[in-house]
């Protein structure tokens, strides 16, 4: 009978030393899950990402600077005013587009939309872009007209030379091209030459796609 119970006793013990540890180990996960907000808290504090995008969205523009907005090509800057609207001071940009003889009101807080005229660099690689083939796709018209417009108000010189490249037939012959795929290519074939035309200085003359 005694060794019986001693037996059991020892049964117990194993059994106790088993829940302490079971009561350590969540303590110690616990206390590891409650440590990690402390951890994470200062690297969500930084989220100061618009502060980044300012220095471009605020460039300073002067006078007679050829600048490019997206729906309507290059354009000149003509005068910068300021005016008092709701008590609050705003200064903005006269910008006139000379093809479509157009002026247009443009905050200097508000010119995201605006981007300096190419460089040259930018030009020879548009060139470039001419000189290859047309990449013809195989969708429907309405389709590559949306895409194409699309394209044309993004405002990206690479685009319209792309624009240009694809719906450039070269024939004077209006039966080889529909009403809308002519005023596509009319569209970004002018926009690209004043931008052209800005940048080297030419002559408005100056021919883009048999140069």
């Amino acid at each position: 009978m005694p060794k019986r119970k001693k037996v059991k006793k020892i049964k117990k013990v194993k059994k106790v030393r088993k829940n302490k540890l079971s009561k350590k180990n969540i303590k110690a996960e616990s206390n590891a899950v409650l440590r990690k907000p402390t951890s994470s808290s200062p690297e969500e504090k930084p989220e100061i990402k618009k502060v980044k995008k300012q220095p471009s969205e605020k460039r300073v523009y002067n006078l007679k600077d050829y600048v490019v907005y997206p729906k309507h090509g290059v354009g000149k800057i003509t005068a910068v005013e300021r005016a008092t609207i709701g008590q609050i001071d705003i200064q903005f940009y006269k910008i006139f587009i000379e093809k479509e003889k157009l002026t247009l009101t443009v905050p200097i807080n508000q010119q995201s939309k605006l981007r300096p005229i190419s460089s040259i660099n930018q030009i020879n690689k548009c060139i470039s872009i001419l000189k290859t083939k047309p990449k013809i796709k195989r969708t429907m018209w309405s389709r590559r007209a949306q895409e194409y417009d699309q394209k044309i108000n993004s405002g990206k010189i690479y685009e319209l030379a792309e624009v240009v490249k694809d719906l450039n037939k070269n024939t004077d012959i209006i039966a080889d091209q529909s009403y809308s795929e002519r005023q596509l290519f009319e569209k970004a074939y002018e926009r690209l030459k004043s931008e052209f035309e800005a940048v080297l200085k030419i002559n408005p003359v100056f021919d883009l796609v048999n140069s």
